[in-house]
């Protein structure tokens, strides 16, 4: 099963150091049946990019709660065994869990399939969000405009052999 880990740069840097992403419960996004049933779609491919961006909503929430760290969004695909990975089938009705997974083992870094990252371009943006999170959750659309305005940017993909260039 793909599954899409949300960190930041700075844990990228940490994951690529100690060779696995951690610590565990790791809490990731992946095609669960609420995000099948939420976006009613049979396409794998747009049902990943719906937890790849699931994911990158919650690497926005780890960037607002970590303002030392690069204002950039950063996803790491791993495909993992089924059995690792665990479901609550009772917050699938919660709009806000939709795709959430945990993982119960560790995750080496060498099973990572993919990195999705911003561009340096979307900094400003994404680091704009961050700030407005808070007030965006509390009901100010302004703040909410804000936010959205960071899924705007798409995440790159990176080759995982590139991993040394983007956290260097």
């Amino acid at each position: 099963m793909r599954v899409y880990i949300p960190t930041t740069l700075a844990g990228l840097a940490e994951a690529y150091k100690a060779g696995e992403v951690g610590p565990l419960p790791l809490d990731a996004f992946a095609v669960t049946p609420s995000l099948r049933e939420w976006y009613l779609s049979d396409d794998i491919e747009e049902l990943e990019y719906a937890a790849l961006n699931r994911a990158a909503q919650a690497s926005l929430r780890l960037l607002a709660v970590h303002p030392e760290v690069a204002r950039r969004r950063t996803v790491i695909a791993v495909d993992v065994a089924d059995a690792d990975v665990r479901f609550d089938p009772d917050r699938s009705l919660d709009p806000s869990a939709l795709g959430e997974v945990r993982l119960s083992k560790r995750v080496p870094l060498s099973d990572a399939a993919a990195v999705h990252l911003d561009s340096d371009d979307a900094e400003s943006d994404v680091a704009a969000a961050a700030g407005a999170l808070g007030a965006a959750d509390a009901g100010d659309d302004d703040a909410q405009f804000t936010v959205d305005g960071a899924e705007d940017h798409e995440l790159l993909w990176y080759a995982t052999q590139e991993i040394p260039n983007l956290i260097g």
